[in-house]
């Protein structure tokens, strides 16, 4: 006889509450001892491979107005589209590159920077390269489930062009929300929750 399960209940939903950073980067509220540094500050150090990227974000409300309590976490590919994953079977991943950030956006701008490198190309399912890119979580007040999309890089037109996850996005129209261009010495991505200029988000 099959065993019934109704004991085990879905957990209800929270957001990522007030507290986010306090419990994802204590040193960034000033709360010294936990961690040397906050996990996820540094993906590179100075053996690194690579081009050395600047990122800098935003997640934008409805109303246009950056919000200045979340958290962003990414991942991406070393410079030789291999991921530091025990599930990469590839090949070995760059050792000296973590492929995983977290920083909180800054409590006066709603500002996030990654230092990274920029991302070599990784196949998909059925083989064909996908455009170099950066994967993004985001959580805050009011987000019941953290919210996932890509960042594409605006001087990768021919590779973005043959992206099949693009591709694959219906309304063309929206596909410029996936791609940061390059200004000055950063690539700029502003992710936008609603409206006009709505990011695209991937439903993982």
């Amino acid at each position: 006889m099959v065993q019934s399960l109704n004991r085990l209940k879905e957990t209800a939903s929270q957001t990522a509450g007030p507290y986010v950073h306090i419990g994802l980067t204590p040193n960034f509220c000033g709360i010294g001892g936990v961690y040397d540094a906050d996990l996820g500050a540094s993906l590179v150090n100075d053996k690194t491979k690579g081009e050395r990227i600047t990122i800098r974000s935003r997640v934008i409300d409805g109303s246009g107005t950056p919000l200045k309590d979340s958290l962003i976490e990414i991942w991406q590919a070393d410079a030789d589209g291999l991921y530091n994953s025990p599930s990469e079977m590839r090949g070995t991943a760059d050792p000296n590159f973590t492929g995983w950030g977290r920083c909180a956006s800054d409590m006066d701008t709603g500002e996030f920077v990654f230092k990274t490198i920029k991302p070599g190309r990784v196949p998909f399912r059925d083989g064909r390269p996908m455009a170099p890119h950066v994967t993004f979580w985001i959580v805050a007040r009011g987000i019941n489930l953290g919210l996932h999309t890509r960042m594409y890089f605006g001087d990768e037109e021919k590779a973005n062009a043959e992206d099949p996850v693009l591709q694959r996005i219906e309304h063309k129209v929206r596909v410029p929300t996936l791609i940061a261009p390059l200004k000055d010495d950063a690539y700029v991505f502003d992710i936008h929750l609603q409206g006009d200029k709505e990011t695209v988000f991937f439903d993982i």
